[in-house]
């Protein structure tokens, strides 16, 4: 049974790479679940969106009737973290999203999608993270957006190459980069610690 410290994560499990979050969230002490109802939304005290497929995942997120439940609980303070496409679902504003991709939004950004390439662009390299002690991370690149600009109360936490690559509203924090394919959850601990202090 899980003690009065160990927050309770879902990881939305519409499409992406699911499994690895919930195996990074698990080695960051949080109890990791899959999340694909209203009624699982409802028992996580913060969400971790994955990877994958922005325009998919918001067209899954309206047929599994999540989408305004997602809205919800993002702006009443949800902890949410979200790496590559889930970077892309948590933008306020898209740069070359299609015209019918529905966002969550909860970060004043505008993102550009597919911004480093495509999957054969595909690159790993080391990220100086604000946040997060021991050094840089290893950043997994993968057909990854990165975000154009900040509003005022968006921080940006890292850049690579001249472009910011995560950000942090509040409780809301994101990445174009993949930390779950590196066996490093040092970011993964970052958020789970945010779920904590916002509990």
């Amino acid at each position: 049974m899980a003690s009065l410290s160990t927050p309770t994560i879902g990881v939305l499990a519409l499409q992406g790479d699911v499994r690895e979050h919930l195996v990074a969230l698990a080695a960051a002490d949080a109890l990791a679940r899959p999340v694909r109802r209203p009624e699982e939304l409802a028992e996580v005290d913060g969400l971790v969106i994955p990877g994958g497929e922005s325009t998919t995942m918001s067209k899954l997120a309206v047929v599994f009737g999540l989408l305004e439940p997602l809205r919800e609980r993002v702006r009443a303070g949800m902890p949410v973290y979200g790496t590559c496409a889930g970077m892309i679902m948590l933008a306020d504003k898209l740069l070359d999203g299609r015209e019918d991709q529905e966002t969550l939004g909860g970060i004043d950004m505008i993102v550009r999608r597919n911004a480093f390439g495509r999957q054969n662009e595909s690159f790993e390299a080391a990220v100086d993270m604000a946040g997060i002690e021991g050094g840089p991370v290893e950043g997994v690149f993968i057909r990854a957006p990165w975000v154009e600009s900040v509003g005022a109360a968006a921080e940006v936490v890292a850049t690579y190459d001249g472009h910011t690559v995560a950000v942090r509203q509040g409780n809301v924090l994101a990445t174009s980069f993949h930390p779950e394919l590196t066996g490093d959850h040092r970011v993964h601990a970052l958020f789970v610690d945010m779920v904590r202090a916002a509990r």
